[in-house]
């Protein structure tokens, strides 16, 4: 088992930046492929980002590529996102995922899940 908690959500202007957290309590993290997810009012939860356990190898949806950075901290078990050049097309809650092994990039792939954070970016 693993509990996931995120942080760093809020409103900011099209344009600005934020930083999410998803700090993981419980079993070993470096065995956790990590992913974020996010889903808008009315649509389905989508893919945005994965790292893989060691944090060599990422993954990027095509809308955010350019724009985001995951990153993870195995000694801090907490993983990142950065997010720059914030579009009101990103308002979403976003969600950190974890799974056993080899990051995925869909959700049905992640067994534990966080509570999620609003992020609404304001035109």
């Amino acid at each position: 088992q693993v509990q996931l908690v995120e942080s760093g959500g809020g409103l900011v202007q099209a344009g600005g930046s934020l930083r999410l957290s998803c700090a993981a309590s419980g079993r070993t993290f470096s065995n956790y492929g990590m992913g974020w997810f996010r889903q808008a009012p009315g649509k389905e939860r989508e893919f945005v980002t994965a790292i893989s356990r060691s944090g060599g190898s990422t993954s990027y949806a095509d809308s955010v590529k350019g724009r985001f950075t995951i990153s993870r901290d195995n000694a801090a078990n907490t993983v990142f996102l950065q997010m720059n050049s914030l579009m009101p097309e990103d308002t979403a809650t976003y969600y950190c995922a974890a799974r056993v092994g080899s990051y995925r990039d869909y959700a049905s792939a992640y067994n534990y899940w966080g509570q999620g954070t609003q992020v609404t970016v304001s035109s």
